[in-house]
């Protein structure tokens, strides 16, 4: 009697045993018979790609913006070293006040060398109307950057300019920093990092007489005709 029931127990616990281990590997591995439902993207329509964005880093500007930097007309320019390369290729420096001192000066800034404004109207504008600025008493037209001597080097003999504007690196950008005319372009896909604001000044011995500041790189009234008009 005592042997019937121990093997009677012994099917009972092994059945169980098996019941569990059934349901385990069902729950692993689940029938054939079972649909899943699939992801809901696998099925949807194609991505579609906009068109990529026309970079520029010019922002625009109107006469009657108000835009502050740390001079205005009747201050006296800060003085800043700048440097270029003079005809023989030699380097050389200049300070602001040697630019200026008892002269009437013209000193327009971009915020690169070689970029498309600055390089096909800004500058080539003012070597243009170099003769007729100097017949009006300007003394001496230079052009600002912040670029470094070699650059302005380079970018004078691509545009096959002589005598008739200096272009004086302020690669440091010390004198623009002194005038508050910074342009963080360090945000821009191009990378052009801190450069200039756009402007042009006509200073009397150092004196400020005319500002046109433009707001960024903008290209509105800081060309030669527009420093033409106010002689």
């Amino acid at each position: 009697m005592a042997t019937s029931l121990t093997i009677s127990k012994f099917l009972s616990t092994a059945a169980a045993t098996t019941s569990v281990a059934t349901a385990a590997r069902s729950s692993l591995f689940p029938p054939k018979s079972l649909h899943f439902v699939p992801h809901p993207l696998k099925h949807s329509l194609p991505l579609r790609f906009s068109k990529p964005t026309k970079l520029s880093f010019s922002t625009k500007s109107t006469k009657n913006s108000v835009i502050s930097a740390a001079i205005s007309v009747g201050d006296k320019l800060p003085d800043a070293t700048l440097s270029y390369f003079d005809s023989d290729g030699e380097l050389q420096t200049i300070t602001v006040s040697d630019v200026t001192a008892n002269k009437k000066a013209v000193l327009f800034a971009v915020p690169g060398a070689f970029t498309p404004t600055c390089s096909q109207k800004h500058l080539p504008g003012f070597v243009e109307k170099s003769a007729e600025l100097k017949s009006k008493g300007v003394d001496t037209i230079a052009c600002i950057s912040v670029n470094d001597a070699f650059v302005m080097k380079a970018w004078k003999e691509n545009l096959g300019i002589k005598d008739e504007v200096l272009l004086l690196s302020d690669g440091n950008g010390e004198f623009t920093k002194a005038i508050g005319c910074e342009l963080d372009l360090s945000d821009k896909p191009v990378g052009l990092g801190v450069r200039s604001r756009r402007y042009a000044l006509l200073a009397e011995n150092g004196v400020v007489k005319l500002l046109n500041l433009e707001e960024g790189g903008a290209f509105t009234f800081s060309g030669a005709e527009d420093i033409l008009k106010a002689l």
